[in-house]
């Protein structure tokens, strides 16, 4: 065969792999769009497997796993996300929220669910230190929530789980961020009852003769 017959076929093979790639992104990207993920999922997996450097797919692909409950698939799509765009605040953001989701899973180690949490804790802190928004609340305040929940995961008198001094400092932690999105908006009444519930366990922990 001659070379420019076979230059000619590599040409139209790429031209169809990528019209059928495109083809599974457009038809994926019509589901996301229409709030059909489970549906998306479908299409963008192959679109994703035919070229996964593919950002836009693999963040649409995190996101309707995210939405499905397949929490651990979105971490791995996000992941992917981050390792070809480091300075993607919003795929920190969801993959922290579906570690955070992750945590919740009665099924795990506490070592497992720890992991989880300070994965969670980090990802929020990343999202924040990258955002181009740095008034957007929703990030204070689920960070806040995870420092909260891990607070009170190390004093659960557990082995190797209980620790008051990590326990005193996320709380503390939490504090902070609750503080932060009422400086945003006073009205918040949700972020006081959380920061409530952080101040009064702090207090009750550091007094221990209130017992």
């Amino acid at each position: 065969m001659k070379l420019p017959v076979i230059l000619s076929l590599l040409i139209i093979s790429t031209i169809e792999t990528t019209y059928a790639q495109n083809a599974y992104v457009r038809l994926g990207r019509q589901s996301f769009m229409d709030g059909d993920f489970k549906a998306a999922i479908q299409q963008l997996e192959k679109g994703c497997m035919r070229d996964s450097s593919d950002v836009e797919a693999l963040w649409m692909l995190g996101y309707s796993y995210y939405h499905s409950d397949n929490y651990r698939k979105s971490i791995t799509a996000y992941s992917k996300v981050i390792s070809i765009r480091p300075t993607d605040a919003s795929a920190y953001y969801y993959r922290a929220r579906a570690k955070s989701y992750m945590a919740k899973d009665n099924q795990l180690t506490p070592p497992d669910k720890e992991k989880y949490m300070l994965g969670a804790i980090f990802d929020f802190t990343k999202a924040i230190e990258i955002t181009t928004d740095p008034s957007d609340a929703k990030l204070y305040q689920n960070r806040g929530i995870a420092y909260q929940d891990y607070a009170m995961f190390k004093l659960q008198q557990v082995p190797h789980v209980y620790d008051k001094a990590r326990s005193i400092s996320s709380l503390k932690a939490s504090i902070s961020d609750f503080e932060k999105v009422l400086s945003m908006d006073g009205a918040r009444t949700d972020i006081t009852q959380l920061l409530d519930v952080s101040k009064a366990k702090l207090a009750d922990i550091s007094n221990p003769s209130r017992h």
